[in-house]
């Protein structure tokens, strides 16, 4: 199982234990890239990917496209507040 996170580059709260325990965690500088970054991720076989939910905002047509998919899980993570 290979996982990763994405989280946009101006959001220090989020998926900083998984970062600092050593894991995938990306860094979007431009949320328009969601899409294209999920489908790098899926390429390099990463088979569960959890977005922060500012960045889950931006992917227009992949969650929809993996939602019943039983290979690659997409999980959103929503804000504490």
């Amino acid at each position: 199982m290979k996982i990763s996170w994405i989280k946009y580059d101006k959001d220090k709260k989020s998926f900083r234990l998984p970062q600092a325990l050593g894991f995938d965690v990306f860094s979007l500088h431009d949320l328009e890239k969601t899409d294209e970054m999920m489908r790098q991720l899926i390429k390099q076989d990463y088979d569960t990917i959890v977005l922060s939910n500012e960045v889950a905002g931006f992917s227009e047509d992949i969650i929809k496209k993996y939602q019943k998919n039983k290979d690659i899980k997409i999980v959103i993570s929503f804000d504490k507040d």
